[in-house]
């Protein structure tokens, strides 16, 4: 028996009900930022209690147009974790900007007490990255980024569902920027994004730089990119966003099934679950004494275990211009050489739940 870290077989065995739609998208022609794409945006919004959602071509779309639609350019300087995928930093980049990290906590994300540090004068955003689908401590990073006067731009891609203290995460800043790839908590055919904001004005102008910087078909108000989501993925939203809710919280149970098997093994730490947070497992992560043999263990027994992510973001070939070095960032480094994540998809049967903890523990014993 293999346990599968992808879920897709599974999940579109039976495609048929969203084929009966595409071929009526088809015969109707509605390929760019049509009915599908609107009907779409506002269930977003309404899962996301946003007032505003715009339908990207991805996650890393969303977090571009998002420093874009605040101002964020060349010669600013953003600050983020170095422990998340290269995506988050790519967008950086992309718009002339230098990403600046802070060391992370405990619970994987941006450590909210170090980031002052990384403050000055040409420091004009933070990006705050929701990992594995808990939430970044929002409330200090709002607190510290209004003192400062910083814009705040969460990248959410891994946290659709995420709550901190009761509020959908994305709504704590300026701008949040989520993913709909194949394997995200609700997921598309393809690649696909979607940036949320309560400023009318971001909304506007997140809506234009995503389409040529248009603002209607003969106005060119700005700059912009053919970053727009697809009528295609975005019917193919609009019939999956329904299901979300209840595949995430069977993603949550089987995670805290993992913490209640696995908290007696003195080799496997994983972070304290707080109250507060509404955690939605995008993965699920632990932190493994022989994290390398444990790998190779599971993953000969059937069980597809996987890494996310073995080298840091500031240890990368791409970044070696910013000229950080090893031992910079000593927890997401440390981390990197512990974590992986198990299979914790809502499709798991109890049996491979059960071979994925035996396992573990037969390791160890």
């Amino acid at each position: 028996m293999r346990v599968k870290y992808s879920y897709l077989e599974e999940q579109f065995k039976n495609p048929d009900y969203i084929l009966r739609d595409l071929e009526k998208l088809v015969k109707r022609g509605d390929f760019t930022l049509g009915k599908e794409v609107e009907i779409f945006e506002k269930r977003f919004a309404q899962l996301a209690s946003a007032k505003f959602a715009v339908g990207v071509s991805s996650g890393t779309a969303a977090l571009l147009l998002g420093l874009q639609a605040v101002g964020v350019g060349h010669d600013d300087e953003v600050i983020t974790a170095p422990n998340t995928f290269f995506a988050s930093v790519n967008a950086i980049a992309a718009v002339g900007a230098k990403p600046v990290f802070v060391d992370v906590g405990e619970d994987y994300n941006i450590n909210s007490e170090l980031i002052e540090n990384a403050i000055n004068e040409r420091t004009k955003a933070i990006m705050p990255v929701h990992l594995t689908g808990r939430p970044a401590a929002m409330n200090e990073i709002v607190d510290i980024a209004r003192k400062h006067g910083l814009k705040v731009i969460e990248d959410a891609a891994q946290a659709i569902g995420a709550n901190y203290r009761g509020r959908h995460v994305g709504n704590f800043g300026d701008t949040g920027g989520f993913s709909f790839h194949p394997l995200k908590n609700l997921n598309v055919w393809g690649d696909a994004g979607m940036i949320i904001t309560n400023n009318p004005d971001i909304s506007v102008s997140l809506c234009e730089l995503r389409n040529q910087g248009l603002k209607d078909r003969d106005t060119w108000t700005r700059y912009g990119h053919n970053l727009r989501i697809s009528s295609l993925q975005a019917l193919v939203g609009k019939h999956l966003i329904k299901d979300t809710s209840d595949l995430t919280e069977r993603r949550i149970a089987n995670a805290l099934n993992y913490d209640k098997e696995l908290r007696d093994i003195e080799e496997i730490t994983f972070p304290q679950r707080m109250i507060e947070l509404r955690e939605v497992f995008h993965t699920y992560v632990i932190q493994a004494e022989r994290r390398d043999e444990l790998n190779k263990y599971l993953n000969e027994k059937g069980i597809e275990s996987k890494i996310h992510y073995p080298v840091p973001l500031h240890l990368q070939p791409a970044t070696k211009y910013l000229g950080y070095k090893k031992g910079d960032f000593p927890q997401t480094e440390m981390q990197a050489e512990r974590i992986i994540s198990l299979p914790v998809h809502p499709y798991l049967k109890e049996r491979e739940k059960k071979k994925v903890i035996e396992t573990i523990k037969e390791f160890y014993r």
